[in-house]
């Protein structure tokens, strides 16, 4: 190995790919704000692997993907076994590349994050899957026999589609059922597109069914059909169906006009910047379909500082808000959200206010919002997860001027009612139980029924629900199979 190729993370920096211009971002561009490598980019960055041996990229990946491998094929130019080889343990790889907190995971732990900048991982996984399907590489199933087993997945996100895509691969016949009119969950409409174009969803679709997944949209269990039917018509059941009840913060007027929650914001906004129909379809764990208030020139205030916080203030910039300010009762160092996100909000005007936390939503009097009022908080002792409480300052109350407030304090997963009477046990929480005693791994208190993802877990990321999701592919493909 030559001295140019062994301190090649030395003579070339960290680069991320060129991204859309501030100015255009702040005015109403929906575009992925992140470009593409070409081939030089990516094994240049790829070269900057120090294939360390003990891959703690690798070892904090949910997926565990084999990344120092596939960055070797990527300098090699061996661009469809770079392919092949992500999609070994990552059903859904030009997904995560795009939407995962890479900064919190595989970057965050590289050995070069620690003063010379992380290998741009994120980046080159996205690259590598794209390059290899725009040139018409296609996961290879000649080898895969036929069982003639048959399995229904419920919910078309990261862990149903994740599920699919394994169950294929062994040969098992999967037929996916969702509600929505598009694949993909949140990924479709709840992650905005400048994070997720919309057409690499679709993209995904023709490669699932390319390997014999089929679907039925806009068909929701329960109501369209039955748990019964499904149960008698397959070998197994696999369940992932997301979390989407809307955590309530118990704010006093919240229920005033101009008050929005964030996942029914985002997803009738992320409908409408994708061409469908808004109102085609009530959004899970909301009652109705929700009209959106124009943001133009409003002051927005978001409240929370999760990933879906971040989504919504950079969301209501694209929507031509005069004033975002994003209030979170912790300080910086413990907001929830991806690092890189918070930057990228901040670098497109969003203010953010920490320890402060809401108290309650005024009004005008005629049940429109006018601001938030806040106090100032302290960090205490740690909670029951381990994170420093809030502690609220004494008179140290205030008043944020708003016009929207968006409530973006989480969501949390149901145990559907269809699910009762099958003998599926669900936790305090809402979530389904899955796994443990003697149960296969995502096997639910009734054998036939699988489940994983936020459904099980509660919500998280995109790439824990694929890793869960193939996960469960695998026990259903021992029970039937074994």
């Amino acid at each position: 190995m030559s001295r140019k190729q062994v301190f090649q993370f030395v003579e070339l920096p960290r680069q991320m790919p060129q991204r859309i211009p501030l100015e255009l971002r702040t005015n109403g561009d929906w575009g992925e704000m992140y470009g593409k490598f070409a081939l030089p980019e990516a094994q240049h960055q790829a070269g900057r692997c120090l294939d360390c041996g003990n891959p703690y990229c690798s070892w904090k990946c949910p997926v565990h993907n084999a990344i120092p491998q596939w960055l070797q094929l990527v300098q090699e130019n061996r661009l469809e076994e770079a392919a092949a080889l992500c999609h070994t343990t990552n059903p859904l790889p030009e997904m995560c590349g795009r939407v995962c907190p890479q900064d919190r995971l595989c970057e965050g732990s590289c050995t070069l994050e620690d003063g010379f900048g992380a290998v741009t991982i994120g980046a080159v996984e996205k690259y590598i899957v794209d390059a290899a399907l725009e040139k018409g590489w296609r996961p290879d199933l000649s080898e895969v026999v036929a069982t003639g087993k048959r399995v229904a997945v419920i919910g078309a996100g990261p862990a149903g589609l994740a599920c699919a895509d394994v169950l294929a691969r062994s040969g098992i016949q999967a037929v996916v059922f969702d509600r929505y009119e598009q694949i993909g969950g949140l990924m479709q409409f709840g992650i905005p597109s400048f994070k997720l174009e919309k057409s690499i969803i679709a993209r995904r679709r023709e490669v699932l069914e390319g390997m014999g997944v089929q679907f039925h949209l806009g068909v929701e269990v329960g109501r369209d059909i039955q748990i019964e039917e499904l149960l008698g018509d397959y070998d197994a059941v696999f369940l992932g169906t997301g979390a989407y009840r809307y955590t309530d913060g118990g704010l006093p007027g919240q229920d005033l006009k101009g008050v929005l929650p964030a996942l029914p914001f985002l997803v009738q906004n992320g409908r409408i910047v994708g061409g469908n129909d808004p109102w085609g379809r009530p959004i899970a764990g909301w009652e109705d379909t929700m009209q959106l208030p124009d943001m133009s020139g409003k002051r927005v205030v978001v409240l929370g500082g999760g990933d879906t916080g971040m989504d919504c203030v950079r969301s209501a910039i694209r929507l031509g808000a005069a004033k975002v300010t994003c209030a979170y009762r912790r300080d910086e160092a413990n907001m929830p959200g991806s690092a890189r996100e918070v930057a990228n909000a901040r670098e497109e005007g969003v203010r953010f206010l920490f320890n402060r936390q809401p108290l309650l939503i005024e009004s005008d009097g005629d049940e429109q919002v006018v601001g938030v009022q806040v106090v100032e908080t302290k960090l205490g002792e740690p909670d029951a997860r381990g994170r420093r409480s809030a502690v609220p300052i004494e008179g140290s109350e205030s008043l944020l001027e708003a016009d929207i407030v968006i409530i973006a304090f989480g969501f949390s997963a149901t145990v559907p009612e269809w699910l009762a009477a099958q003998g599926v046990q669900g936790s305090p929480n809402g979530r389904i139980v899955a796994g443990g005693d003697d149960r296969l791994p995502f096997q639910t208190t009734n054998p036939k029924l699988f489940a994983g993802g936020d459904a099980v877990r509660g919500a998280d990321l995109v790439v824990t629900a694929v890793a869960e999701g193939r996960d469960a592919a695998g026990s259903i493909a021992q029970m039937l199979l074994s």
